[in-house]
């Protein structure tokens, strides 16, 4: 690793491209200064966009000794159908593997039910003789004569990518392997994913669609990161470059070119990496993570200090549509479409909802005076006096209150309500959204929200923590220091990592330890060969190991710890331990049943080193010296209060005071209704005790 002179991470969004940099001590290992910046993401260009934001951060490129980068880039691009016409060679026979789906669509009784359109469409689907059975013997060898007509096939259709996916690759890939060696010796250049390469877990339907979606966003993500290297590089940047994953670790610029699927979900996880980082320094090992941006709100629950990482994950799923899978690890993240740019409407029935359609930054909230005309959160917010219109967006724009009175005024007369009611039905209506959001993550799952702490983040975060964390019991919620740019925060707190799943679909006995064994020490050599290509040692990794497990004649699986170290029978009664836990824990009862070992999940990890975050000086000044103005806020109840405006620069730890409360820093705005208690910790972040929890 390059020996860091300041590190910088950058995270772009639908919105606005953050920034956090972080100059090192170089004596002390401390963080000697944090900087942080804002602007809004230049789609079409998102480099552009980076680049400004290092640029308004003053941050001088030279002295960049390590950039991570989260995107939308990937998420965009599949949500947009914005990637590139992509074939699929699979197995003779199984072309239609897309088609077919699955059975188990999200709504049984929806008769205008539509099964999600594939990606590739059934023209460029083509097969090739070829069989591997379950247990990864080849029961037909593979015959690759045709594929040369295949391939000249796709070159006349304009193909630009080409994914492979053959029965069982996951247990053997010989044959994946093979045939990728001869397109790229008939289509030098091409494109080309195999399944193997993205992931070794069993179903089908899933690990095609995974690869699918892959190729298809491959060539729009690696053009992409090298144009970024490009411009970093040719600004002066000679420090190491990586992409924040949506697994919680970084990988550097080439890997991540090589498998883009893995950064799907990258922004977002750097928050929950964030918000689990926060919880490990104020000693709060139990964190319900939430982040507000400007289009949607994503959040996650954090138990006892462990971010939870799924491969069940899928993009444009909803109660009604079975949206598509993705068989890679991502931090377990429920997203909504609401944010500070998500758009009130009325349906037919003259029903109020807000988003998920988004402002996004152009033409963005009413206030931004470039042409938005239908209300937003944010428009609510600032009728409501809860945001300062003189100092919107860090007085970068300044906010056209009479635009805003108009669109509420035309709101409020289709609802048959004056305007400022028109304003609090929309944060009524985003709140509610955001309370089943949270709920999805803690109590569907169990978890009761009055053991955890709500950490808040995003541009719209401390604006509703607080009233959701009333609704739903949470006793406290924590507002970081730079809460507007918390995500790119978190990516500096991350390590490089990489995930490795493995179907093994054995009993947890005797009989399978030397199976187990072999798996584990395969997996766990093939982690040290990826990072040594990337300059990590082996004495610089760890490793973390997790079982999807299930009880003999169940279909699906839980998730638990596998034990480290030897293979044993203790190891296998452990991880069955682990397992009946957690499943009690789930569903609240266990069965007698043997346990089985579907997938083992090798979690390798290689520290870059994390800066040392320091304590803030304490002077001894009042909350009262941090008072700016007084004006008029209208809180949830309806009541109009005079309510002092504190500037967060000047708050301090040790300070305490109680709401009603607006706290307002450059990006973002907290606050904090009457009666619950405020005090600044040793980090300065803002820790709200809710009265009466």
């Amino acid at each position: 690793m390059n020996a860091a002179v300041t590190r910088v991470a950058t995270d772009t969004g639908g919105t606005f491209t953050d920034l956090v940099a972080i100059s090192i001590d170089p004596d002390t290992g401390e963080a000697a200064s944090i900087r942080t910046a804002k602007t809004h993401t230049t789609p079409g260009s998102l480099e552009r966009g980076v680049l400004a934001v290092i640029r308004k951060g003053a941050v001088p490129f030279e002295e960049i000794g390590l950039f991570v980068h989260g995107s939308t880039i990937v998420i965009n691009a599949l949500t947009e159908r914005k990637g590139v016409k992509t074939g699929l060679v699979t197995t003779q026979g199984f072309r239609d593997v897309l088609e077919i789906a699955r059975g188990n669509r999200p709504d049984l009784f929806n008769f205008r039910y539509a099964k999600p359109r594939p990606f590739v469409p059934r023209y460029l689907r083509r097969e090739l003789p070829e069989r591997i059975d379950y247990q990864g013997r080849v029961v037909t060898a593979l015959d690759t004569s045709s594929l040369e007509e295949i391939v000249s096939d796709f070159k006349a259709d304009g193909v630009a990518s080409v994914a492979v996916c053959y029965l069982h690759a996951y247990v053997n890939p010989a044959h994946e392997l093979e045939t990728v060696n001869q397109l790229r010796k008939l289509w030098p250049g091409i494109p080309c994913v195999a399944s193997h390469q993205i992931t070794r877990e069993w179903r089908e339907y899933e690990r095609t669609t995974t690869t699918v979606l892959c190729a298809y966003v491959l060539p729009i993500a690696d053009s992409y990161l090298k144009a970024l290297a490009q411009e970093l590089t040719k600004q002066g940047v000679r420090g190491s470059m990586y992409a924040m994953q949506s697994n919680g670790g970084m990988a550097t610029f080439e890997s991540a070119r090589q498998r883009p699927i893995a950064l799907v979900e990258s922004g977002p996880a750097s928050g929950v990496l964030g918000a689990a980082s926060i919880g490990k320094l104020i000693g709060r090992s139990n964190i319900i993570a939430l982040d507000i941006g400007g289009t949607t709100a994503k959040c996650s629950l954090i138990d006892r200090g462990q971010v939870r990482v799924t491969s069940d994950y899928y993009i444009e799923r909803t109660r009604t549509y079975a949206g598509y899978p993705i068989m890679a690890p991502v931090v377990d993240i429920v997203e909504i479409g609401s944010g500070g740019g998500s758009i009130a409407w009325l349906d037919p029935e003259k029903r109020l909802h807000v988003g998920p359609q988004s402002a996004g930054a152009v033409p963005g909230p009413v206030a931004y005076g470039m042409g938005g005309l239908a209300p937003t959160t944010t428009d609510a917010n600032l009728l409501k006096g809860r945001i300062n219109p003189h100092n919107f967006l860090g007085g970068d724009v300044k906010a056209d209150m009479t635009a805003v009175h108009r669109a509420f005024e035309e709101l409020g007369v289709s609802l048959g309500v004056d305007a400022q009611s028109a304003a609090a039905g929309i944060i009524r209506v985003a709140n509610s959204n955001m309370i089943n959001a949270l709920k999805l993550v803690s109590l569907n799952r169990g978890y009761d929200p009055r053991d955890f702490t709500l950490v808040a983040f995003g541009g719209g975060g401390g604006m509703h923590a607080v009233s959701l964390a009333a609704e739903l019991n949470i006793p406290r919620v924590v507002i970081p220091m730079n809460c507007a740019v918390f995500a790119a925060w978190g990516m500096l707190m991350s390590d490089l990592r990489r995930d490795y799943v493995l179907t093994l679909n054995c009993d947890l006995t005797d009989s399978s330890l030397q199976k187990i064994s072999d798996a584990c020490e395969t997996l766990e050599r093939q982690a040290k060969e990826d990072f040594a290509q990337e300059g990590v040692t082996c004495s610089a990794l760890r490793f973390e190991r997790f079982g999807d497990m299930r009880y003999a004649g169940q279909e699906h699986t839980v998730r638990a710890e596998f034990p480290q170290g030897r293979v044993d029978r203790t190891a296998i009664a452990g991880a069955a331990q682990a397992f009946t836990n957690e499943y009690q824990r789930q569903y609240r009862y266990a069965l007698p049943n043997a346990v089985q070992l579907v997938n083992l999940h090798i979690v390798a990890l290689g520290e870059v080193g994390r800066p040392a975050i320091r304590t803030l000086p304490v002077t001894g000044r009042s909350p009262v010296d941090a008072v700016k103005e007084r004006r008029h806020v209208e809180f949830d109840d309806g009541d109009l209060l005079e309510t002092p405006i504190y500037d967060r620069t000047l708050l301090e730890p040790e300070m305490r005071f109680n709401g009603p409360a607006i706290i307002e820093e450059p990006d973002t705005t907290i606050v904090v209704p009457p009666t619950h208690g405020v005090e600044i910790d040793p980090f300065g972040n803002v820790t709200i005790a809710l009265a009466g929890r």
